[in-house]
């Protein structure tokens, strides 16, 4: 280790000592980690088992919770004494700021409506269209065309591959609160090794989408009731290169979308049943975790969860105690999914293809139908909510 410059040594062979882990070491996002795990539990905090960056502290009279990521905090809780001595706590032990109300965090946008609480990226998303420097005023109103299947290969390469992954990448980003371009960021995302011409055309439509849509973000409504429900779809063998399924599911409290999946399958399906009933495994596990999770939370729920399924022949199994020979294959996701039934976690509920809200995480589809879903999963337009607020135009 070489001092830096203008440090002078008190004699040849002296080296630094190292008091505090710094920036860009390895170790030094787990030591500080650790220290503010053992300084916060030494306070009468608890980590959750669920999520390690989650704390929880409950009282008589609420419950105090603490959610970091690095060195960015959010606390929150039904409980102004316990918060305020918290906050207290930190700045004496850490050089810390309090930023007030949570209006900004990692990116996302937070709007106090007298709805609820509203998620946006309109910052994010305006620096990304930004960045792709679009030349035309062209409008799209959904992220991808219907019935297009992209190919591994097809046609001409693309000849900057790091500016495709780059893109793709500030695209799943932007995914944390825009679902309705999941799908076609997932569709993309398989492509980033070896892109084409064709590909890049599809991701600047996907850019496109965004631009016309950048003030759009997710709605949790404050007068919503506290249940759990989800809804899981899959397009069997959608994959023109693997043959492989695409899972996709979503997961509501009461009216507010909190988690959401699309991907695609990691075996072939040899059929559209086992291929919805490996997408019903994952979206049970899903499920699983966001009960217990809900109740660290002291949320706690007295009847199964309803997971909506448009596949009758997969209900039929998950409810049928017998092994027959053709399921034997996907054995352990049956044996999974029927202890959940049993166990009164999950009750497995049919629901028409048309309300099937999951759509929207495994293909592409027309506008009127696009409109449709992303209404259903309370996605909304901010610039609206406030003119609702305030009566007035606003202009963003």
């Amino acid at each position: 280790m070489k001092p830096p410059p203008g440090c002078v040594l008190p004699r040849p062979n002296a080296v630094c000592h190292l008091r505090k882990s710094l920036y860009g070491l390895k170790q030094a996002p787990r030591v500080w980690f650790d220290k503010f795990r053992s300084m916060i539990q030494a306070a009468g905090f608890s980590q959750s088992s669920l999520d390690f960056s989650l704390f929880l502290r409950t009282s008589p009279v609420g419950i105090t919770i603490l959610l970091i990521y690095v060195d960015d905090i959010i606390i929150t809780g039904n409980d102004p004494e316990n918060i305020t001595k918290l906050k207290e706590l930190l700045h004496t032990l850490f050089k810390m700021k309090d930023l007030g109300r949570l209006t900004y965090f990692l990116g996302l946008e937070v709007l106090h409506l007298p709805t609820g609480i509203m998620l946006t990226q309109q910052k994010y998303a305006r620096d990304l269209v930004t960045r792709v420097g679009l030349t035309d005023d062209k409008v799209v109103y959904t992220p991808m065309e219907i019935n297009t299947k992209y190919k591994e290969v097809d046609g001409e390469p693309f000849n900057d591959p790091t500016l495709y992954r780059q893109l793709v990448g500030s695209l799943v980003y932007l995914t944390m609160t825009r679902p309705d371009i999941s799908y076609a960021v997932q569709v993309l995302s398989q492509f980033v090794v070896n892109p084409y011409r064709i590909h890049h055309t599809a991701l600047l439509r996907v850019i496109q989408y965004v631009r016309g849509s950048m003030s759009q973000g997710v709605l949790f409504r404050s007068d919503s009731s506290i249940h759990l429900e989800g809804y899981t779809d899959a397009d069997w063998a959608g994959s023109p290169n693997s043959r492989r399924s695409v899972t996709g599911w979503c997961m509501f409290l009461g009216t507010s979308l909190i988690s959401w999946k699309c991907k695609k399958q990691s075996h072939t399906s040899k059929s559209s049943t086992e291929a919805e009933y490996r997408d019903m495994s994952a979206a049970s596990s899903e499920i699983v975790w966001l009960r217990r999770l809900l109740s660290e939370l002291s949320v706690a729920f007295t009847s199964p969860t309803v997971l909506h399924v448009d596949n009758t022949s997969a209900i039929k199994i998950a409810t049928n105690p017998v092994q027959h020979e053709n399921t034997k294959h996907i054995e352990v996701d049956c044996h999974y999914i029927r202890e959940l039934v049993i166990d009164r976690l999950i009750t497995l509920q049919h629901i028409p293809s048309h309300d099937q809200l999951a759509d929207l995480f495994t293909k592409a589809m027309t506008r009127a139908r696009h409109q449709y879903l992303i209404s259903k999963l309370l996605l909304c337009d901010h610039r609206y909510q406030l003119r609702r607020m305030l009566g007035k135009a606003i202009i963003v």
